[in-house]
């Protein structure tokens, strides 16, 4: 394997056999090589495999952001990884690595950005909230900086972000949908619930796709149309409650809720506060 482009001292880029664009990283990996060098694969410590565009962002961005920050933004992306067993978007090596240095200069600068979004994330996204935790946890153990609890919220956001594959302007919209469509239910039923149920995290499961899938204009599969009406007309109150929801969603995403959509809506608004 050679080196098509040295990007810096620790990182380098390649192609694969099938002539794809691969970033390669690792301590001393560029140092005092040339293009067309082999690549020393001892002192290889991780493959970035992108797309050419995405390839040539994330070596605009690690050329001159030292490399224990490009180290520590994969640890923090890879212990997401786990914690969620499953793949995130490429873009997140970008992402989290430019938020990551964009910290830490505000850190030195003492400038500081309240994130209001912070009691949305910390309860409607438990798991990538704990991994924003984590990632301050790393940043403290590997660069001997403490950040506040925002940060954590915003590294969140970013794996949410990844999660959902789209943009950040359209995931940063999702925490506070969420919490207008549940106070929504709730202010409807006039009702306090046990938010610690099974039912109730399947509803909050469910309305955090919902969304998702509402903010990126995604429909749901098509269901039988005489199934969704049955299901209207025994539970009309939960219709009603969704349809309230519905109309919510028209005037904020501009998205039209799909009776296939409403009808599994209903479904867990009546779950929860219908009995």
């Amino acid at each position: 394997m050679k080196i098509k482009k040295i990007i810096n001292n620790n990182v380098v880029s390649t192609l694969d056999d099938f002539d794809n664009e691969l970033v390669v990283m690792g301590r001393g990996i560029g140092f005092q090589k040339h293009d067309g060098d082999e690549i020393d694969k001892s002192r290889v410590e991780k493959y970035f495999s992108m797309s050419n565009v995405n390839a040539s962002q994330f070596e605009k961005l690690v050329k001159e952001i030292p490399y224990e920050m490009i180290k520590v933004a994969d640890e923090i992306i890879s212990y997401a990884k786990r914690q969620l067993h499953r793949e995130l978007n490429k873009n997140v090596y970008i992402t989290v690595t430019d938020h990551l240095n964009f910290a830490i200069e505000r850190h030195k600068n003492n400038i500081s950005f309240q994130n209001d979004l912070l009691w949305e994330i910390k309860r409607f996204y438990q798991k990538e909230y704990q991994i924003g935790c984590k990632a301050l946890e790393i940043i403290k153990e590997q660069l001997g900086i403490e950040l506040l609890e925002d940060e954590a919220g915003f590294f969140a956001l970013h794996i949410v972000n990844a999660e959902m594959n789209s943009e950040m302007q359209k995931s940063i919209k999702v925490p506070g949908i969420i919490k207008d469509v549940v106070s929504i239910v709730k202010y409807y039923y006039n009702l306090e619930v046990d938010e610690n149920t099974l039912a109730y995290e399947r509803f909050i499961t469910h309305i955090k796709f919902f969304i998702q899938r509402a903010v990126k204009n995604e429909m749901y599969p098509p269901e039988d149309g005489e199934f969704c009406k049955i299901v209207f007309e025994k539970y009309q109150k939960a219709y009603s409650c969704a349809q309230r929801i519905r109309e919510y969603i028209w005037i904020k995403l501009n998205y039209e809720v799909p009776d296939a959509e409403m009808m599994y809506l209903t479904i867990h608004i009546e779950r929860v506060f219908g009995n």
